[in-house]
Order: C-alpha cells, then structure tokens, then sequence
C-alpha cells in the first residue's frame, strides 16, 4: 500500500528537498486518517475523540530524571572550565557533539564511579514509572531520547524498575564518545531528536525541559515543554503544554482535545555540516 511505502523510505537517503516532499506526503496521510477517525459521530452525541499519540518521546536529563545528571557529573568530576561548551553552543559557535565530546573528556574517574554518584545524587521524577505503565496500557509506549553522556541511564531505569524503557542515546567507552543516533549528514547534534520525532510511528507527542530538546519540539504532533523548552518553543512559533510532572501529561493525553501540529521546518535550526 502506499501508506506502507511512504513509511518505509528512509528519509536520511534523500536531498533536503526531497525528504520535505516525503515529510510532508506522511504527514498529509497521517491527517488523513486522523479526520476519518475524528469525524465518526456517535448517534445523538459528538464526534468521537481524537486518536492518542502511537509515540511517546521523552527526554532523560532534566525530564524522566529529576536533575541533569551529566552537569551533575561535570560539576563533581569535571574541570571548571566545562560551561564554556554550554556558552558557546548557546552562541552557535559549536554543536553539541563537539561541545559533549570535549566535556566527556574532562570526567576525571572510572565510569562505575560516574554511575554510582548518579543512582546516590539523580533520582528519576516519582511520576515517571506510574506515566509509562499509563502509556503502554493505552499502545502509546515512551522511549527516552537522550543527547547527553548516556551511559548513566539504564542503570537509574534499572534503579527504578522501568529497565525494559528504549532508550535513544549516545555511546560512550570510558569517556570517549561515538555518536549512533546521529544524523546522517549534520553533525550538529550527538542524538538527532529531529530523526527521532521523524522516524517515530505518529502522531508523536515529544516531552523536555532544555536547549537539546527544541529540536524535536519542532517536527512533534504535540509538545510539553518546562524550563528552557519554554522559551524555544515561544521563539520558535512551536504550540506547546506547560508541564510539571507527568501527571500533567498524562492527563492532557487523556483528553479529547486535537493535537496542534508540528511546525516542521524544512531544515533544522541546529543543522550543521563538517
């Protein structure tokens, strides 16, 4: 069918212009489908509810995990000098590969100690489990999608008894990184969410609170976003829900409201090459 096939083109294999084309042909079938399903009418009642997300994207640090566990790392084991790749990222002088791979460098200690500061300092927020059972039970699953150090968070899941999570990250081999989930062409990003969002059965709905998470905020069907997400979201033109924990989102998942719709540029702002 050619619903099938649209979904299964690779969109990494094609010319910006053509992955635009491609973009845009799922997103049109996918609100095809959306309108036949919201415009089934229960006899003497409305129109029946909106279909929930089939993805649910999550962030880690900041998101699922109460604290950023890698600045936690950083400020116990890193040199003084790491907010420095922060500041420059912020000014669009480095991506957050280079900027990650010069911090990873600095954790100046064995990664068993690295995780055990991080099970003692960085628990996960108390509504996370409860929201990702919430999620299987309805067929929208949660993945965490990560661009930090990433070595850290199977074990806090494990931690926390929600182990079975997927998890998209970055790789690391006593402090050096390698890059998995990437782009295949921009380098800017260690984890591209925008590839994640895009590769995602949809509608998606994408959860985060920081600057590696505006990004996939602009290709998600609906966005949840707190802290620095916030100001991205408004800088961006990107609809989003307030949150504060996932409660909150849970229950805005629960109603019948529409989804708002990715604002989906045809290029990432982050978009960087070698």
């Amino acid at each position: 069918m050619r619903e099938a096939y649209l979904e299964a083109i690779d969109i990494h294999d094609l010319s910006a212009r053509d992955r635009k084309g491609l973009q845009s042909q799922r997103r049109r079938h996918r609100a095809s489908e959306f309108v036949q399903i919201h415009q089934l009418i229960v006899p003497g009642r409305y129109a029946a509810p909106m279909p929930s997300p089939a993805s649910i994207l999550v962030d880690f640090d900041g998101t699922a995990c109460l604290h950023d566990v890698a600045e936690h790392l950083l400020i116990r084991y890193g040199d003084a000098s790491w907010p420095m790749w922060d500041e420059a990222w912020a000014r669009g002088e480095v991506g957050a590969r280079q900027g990650l791979t010069a911090q990873a460098a600095m954790l100046d200690a064995p990664t068993d100690e690295l995780i055990a500061f991080a099970l003692d300092h960085c628990p996960l927020d108390p509504t996370f489990a409860p929201f990702v059972d919430w999620a299987r039970s309805i067929g929208s699953p949660v993945t965490l999608v990560s661009d930090g150090f990433g070595f850290y968070i199977r074990p806090l899941l494990q931690a926390h008894d929600v182990a079975d999570v997927p998890v998209i990250t970055n790789d690391w081999a006593g402090g050096a990184m390698t890059f998995p989930n990437g782009h295949g062409v921009c380098i800017g990003c260690g984890t591209c969410k925008m590839r994640a969002v895009l590769e995602a059965p949809g509608p998606v709905a994408f959860v985060g609170e920081g600057d590696s998470d505006r990004f996939g905020a602009l290709y998600a069907d609906i966005v949840f976003a707190k802290d620095a997400l916030v100001g991205w979201c408004e800088r961006d033109g990107v609809s989003f829900v307030a949150w504060k924990d996932f409660d909150d989102v849970r229950r805005r998942l629960e109603t019948d409201l529409p989804l708002p719709g990715a604002v989906d540029p045809e290029r990432c702002p982050g978009w960087r090459l070698p």
